[in-house]
């Protein structure tokens, strides 16, 4: 019997899933994958940028007020399932907050390593999506730390020798990062100026170098744009819902811009042809 297509994405903080990977999520979903979100921290750090969020401000709730926005938007992404690592959001870097010993980022590498080896192990996915080893646009500790957990789970999830009480070794066949595309940003800058609109993209962001020489998977999530949007307003406490970022252009028109979410393929243990742009993350498997 073949076994189910799962795809699992690792990311940092609720919210993220529905920032980036969220149109491949939703694509795959409905073409019958499972989709398999695993969740670092429970952004406990995270500031009410929502002036008119009704819901509770007091930071002993805001986990609470996060996880249950998380669970909103993967339901409309449409994860089959989703795993809390269960540790406490670093907070930027520099921030007070670093120096709490129950933060990601302080957390011995091993302990979070084989916590997330362990649901590889039960999940069995045959791609996983995490963040790249260049987050100088956004240094976060813990976007940092989810690499690095993730390139380690990658590699030590295959071992039958590691943390043999974690489950039966599973090869993940091939590890893709998130890319930050410039072309993305051009694109949705011009569509602005195109429809009379005042382009939220200043000089500084439009000059800033992108990642895209090192794409080499596009996904064509045209269609998906409405979900995408929908699951970013799930995050209430946490997105401004005037923000021109996320929300100056309209679903089709951001989609007319620039309908890819873009990839880097860091590690593939199946026949993969670098030279030609893939368009399907289970190629070749």
């Amino acid at each position: 019997m073949n076994p189910v297509r799962t795809l699992m994405t690792v990311h940092a903080h609720p919210d993220d899933e529905s920032s980036k990977t969220a149109g491949t999520v939703a694509k795959y979903s409905d073409e019958g994958v499972r989709a398999v979100l695993v969740c670092a921290t429970g952004g406990e750090e995270g500031q009410i940028l929502n002036q008119r969020f009704s819901g509770s401000n007091s930071p002993g709730d805001i986990a609470e007020v996060r996880r249950r926005e998380l669970l909103k938007a993967t339901e409309i992404l449409g994860y089959s399932e989703v795993y809390m690592l269960g540790y406490r959001d670093s907070g930027m870097a520099g921030s007070e907050s670093n120096s709490n010993p129950e933060a990601f980022c302080n957390i011995d590498l091993d302990t979070a390593t084989s916590a997330l080896v362990g649901i590889i192990r039960k999940e069995r996915p045959q791609v996983l999506i995490t963040y790249g080893e260049d987050q100088s646009r956004y240094p976060h500790p813990d976007h940092l730390k989810v690499h690095d957990i993730s390139i380690l789970a990658f590699r030590l999830a295959g071992d039958h020798q590691y943390h043999p009480n974690l489950g039966r070794a599973h090869q993940v066949d091939k590890l893709y990062y998130t890319i930050w595309s410039k072309a993305r940003i051009i694109a949705l800058h011009e569509r602005f100026l195109q429809l009379g609109l005042d382009s939220p993209f200043d000089d500084e962001a439009l000059s800033h170098p992108g990642q895209d020489d090192q794409i080499t998977t596009s996904i064509n999530v045209y269609d998906y744009f409405d979900r995408k949007i929908e699951a970013l307003r799930s995050h209430a406490s946490q997105i401004d819902p005037d923000s021109k970022f996320f929300f100056g252009l309209s679903s089709k028109d951001q989609a007319t811009a620039y309908p890819l979410e873009d990839y880097r393929l860091a590690q593939s243990k199946v026949g993969t042809n670098f030279n030609v742009l893939e368009t399907d993350l289970f190629a070749g498997i």
